[in-house]
């Protein structure tokens, strides 16, 4: 399909169940408001079939990118560094002054790292035969 077929627009995530916001009350009274804003933008085909998407939340000037995915026939189009341009975008707009993800080797540590994400921890084994990687970059 044409690059045209498709567009990235954002979307609400859901509300915070009661784990989430009883662990957000706590840290608020650790750390102060965190001013947490969560972030997600998806690809749409013209059909509205979500074929891609990133999640990620703003809080105490860091971004999370917390999951990312583009359908397989659509990798090497540019959506995946478009999405990631986007919700940092949004970071920054939101106060963030860095970012940080994760990703298994069997994902797409090479993409994170050409975007300027570096690693700053590492998981071996995790699962087995793999590597689990833990990213930063500053905004």
């Amino acid at each position: 399909m044409a690059q045209k077929d498709y567009q990235i627009e954002q979307l609400d995530s859901p509300a915070w169940d009661v784990i989430g916001q009883a662990i957000n009350d706590y840290n608020e009274q650790q750390a102060g408001d965190d001013h947490a804003k969560r972030l997600c933008y998806v690809v749409k085909s013209a059909a509205g079939e979500i074929v891609g998407g990133v999640i990620g939340i703003t809080y105490w000037d860091w971004l999370s990118v917390d999951l990312m995915w583009v359908r397989a026939d659509l990798r090497g189009r540019g959506y995946g560094q478009r999405l990631l341009d986007m919700i940092e975008e949004a970071g920054r707009r939101q106060g963030a002054k860095y970012a940080f993800l994760d990703t298994f080797s069997f994902q797409a540590p090479g993409f994170y790292e050409k975007q300027g994400y570096r690693v700053f921890g590492a998981l071996e084994g995790f699962p087995s035969g793999q590597t689990r990687y833990y990213m930063t970059k500053a905004l």
